[in-house]
């Protein structure tokens, strides 16, 4: 039986309340006003050029119009008047409304930071959901000594889920403008600066009750199969007959059904609607393959660590090669969508699809060419060799790569939609981070102690203890 170490503990809530603190101070340093923002911009040394650049194309056109004018001495003097007061007032307009959708953005950056780092950490147990679905559907005999360890991780599912329905509820109540279709002057026909009719066209997917319906079936689906896997493995442990294990068997062929499904709506949804006007038909696969490579990382990150601790002494170097041949095949499939996708978007060239990467590569030059080489140069290099998939210490190294790299894959999903150019790894990213991070740990790793880490009476566990190549 697992015992959760005092250390493992005490760094898990070092975790959450200083990444819970950070956090806080992020919104506590949110600007409440534009002149707040500007006072701050002032204290940071950085201009408003928008609305100066703005005034002065405005002086430019006044005076193109009087010289086009000036023929008409009574009627040009009033003209010039009237263009320039017109002038004046568009300009300070549109410096008004950049400075609103700035302080706007500037706002959301805590909101962006904690709803990326609770995505990712709930990615990660979904991931190990459906590879542990994957490994019950097939009946495969290597994988049995290590569902302790999926199952502890799949148990993170519950708080995962709930933080980000949480999230959804406060962005629906209008807490703060993460997901622009959103604002209902976007369907208010009176309005027609804001009105669009593509998200008129779309409210009836894209509206608020339905949309936080969808996020508790979806959490639903995945929640009930984590708590009815895990018992029906615990009541395998003292049956006499293999019946649980059978109705795990047929659990999980339906569960993988029903995930294919809900992970493709829950990316549109929880993902890809922050830019609503875009649209991708790989990006259900592109999600799940970032998630099932995360997942996948853990569970070889934490059997390594039990390992070292003195657990899983079933555990052996073969099966840490398979977890690390998951880790390179995975990584290869999710650079083959994100090839395919980003390719085929970019060599069309239609605007309306193409302004989804010219608004990443523009603002986000350094994460978005950078999670390519966290993503796929690293892991390639590191585990292409089949020795080194062996080697306990390379795989760690491949495996903080790659969660930092899906990390940053969120990140570019969520950022350039909430926070514009105004984004940056800070205070509230890192805080995000950590709060997140202490949670898992202190979830999972309590989960892992509730029952042996050997599941004893799987009919596979003396093949999977055996395995060797």
């Amino acid at each position: 039986m697992y015992t959760f170490s005092n250390k493992l503990r005490l760094f898990a809530i070092i975790s959450f309340a200083l990444g819970a603190v950070m956090v806080g101070l992020s919104f506590m340093s949110v600007p409440g006003s534009v002149d707040e923002m500007k006072a701050m911009e002032a204290d940071h040394g950085h201009g408003s050029g928008h609305g100066e650049a703005t005034h002065d194309d405005g002086k430019t056109a006044h005076a193109s119009d009087h010289k086009t004018d000036a023929a008409h001495a009574t009627e040009g003097d009033h003209g010039e008047k009237t263009t320039n007061a017109h002038g004046a007032e568009a300009g300070h307009h549109d410096s008004a409304k950049h400075d609103e959708h700035k302080l706007g953005q500037l706002q959301n950056k805590p909101w962006a930071a904690v709803y990326v780092a609770a995505f990712f950490f709930m990615m990660i147990s979904l991931g190990v959901l459906a590879f542990y679905a994957i490994q019950r559907a097939a009946q495969a005999g290597w994988s049995p000594v290590l569902f302790r360890v999926m199952e502890g991780i799949g148990s993170y599912i519950i708080p995962g889920t709930i933080t980000i329905i949480i999230l959804l509820v406060i962005s629906v109540m209008h807490w703060n403008h993460l997901f622009h279709w959103m604002d209902p002057e976007l369907v208010n026909p009176d309005n027609l600066d804001k009105y669009d009719k593509l998200t008129v066209g779309k409210s009836g997917w894209l509206n608020g009750p339905f949309f936080i319906i969808r996020a508790v079936i979806f959490s639903g689906i995945w929640i009930a199969y984590s708590i009815l896997s895990r018992r029906f493995s615990s009541r395998q442990d003292d049956s006499n007959d293999n019946s649980n294990f059978t109705k795990n068997f047929r659990l999980a062929a339906v569960f993988l059904v029903l995930f294919l499904i809900s992970e493709s709506m829950m990316s549109w949804d929880w993902i890809m609607s922050f830019d609503h006007h875009w649209f991708s038909t790989l990006f259900g696969w592109y999600v799940f393959a970032s998630m099932f490579v995360s997942g996948i990382t853990v569970i070889a990150l934490i059997t390594i660590y039990l390992k070292s601790r003195g657990y899983l002494e079933y555990v052996n170097d073969s099966h840490l090669h398979d977890l690390a041949k998951f880790m390179f095949g995975i990584s290869i499939f999710w650079t083959y969508l994100w090839f395919s996708q980003f390719m085929l978007i970019w060599y069309s060239n239609i605007p309306e699809e193409v302004t989804y990467f010219l608004t990443r590569i523009d603002d986000y030059n350094l994460p978005f060419f950078g999670m390519l080489a966290l993503n796929l140069i690293f892991p390639l290099l590191i585990l292409m060799n089949s020795d080194f998939k062996r080697l306990n210490w390379i795989i760690v190294i491949a495996g903080i790569i790659i969660l930092f790299g899906h990390y940053i894959d969120v990140f570019n999903m969520v950022m350039p939609a909430t926070v514009g150019p105004n984004w940056s790894l800070g205070l509230a990213e890192i805080g995000a981070v950590l709060l997140f991070l202490g949670l898992f740990i202190f979830v999972v790793f309590t989960a892992l102690t509730k029952k042996p880490l050997l599941a004893k009476r799987n009919p596979f566990i003396e093949e999977s203890k055996q395995f060797h190549y």
